[in-house]
């Protein structure tokens, strides 16, 4: 599982940054992605929702995200 480090970035260049990687990605693969934003859990989640994917929390800014669609 390929981990993407934003630690001390602001959103939204967490949810970016994972767009970003995840266009390149087949369905099915997942992303950790680190992000201490407070504001990165309610934006993965909207932006799960939105996108089709999938976001879940595995630990203090620590996010699981699997994309779900192309």
């Amino acid at each position: 599982m390929e981990v993407l480090d934003c630690l001390g970035k602001r959103c939204p260049l967490p949810v970016i940054e994972l767009a970003k990687v995840l266009k390149s990605k087949p369905v099915n693969s997942q992303v950790r992605l680190l992000s201490d934003d407070p504001a990165s859990a309610p934006d993965l989640v909207a932006w799960a929702r939105m996108t089709g994917n999938s976001v879940k929390e595995v630990g203090d800014s620590a996010f699981e995200v699997t994309k779900l669609t192309d």
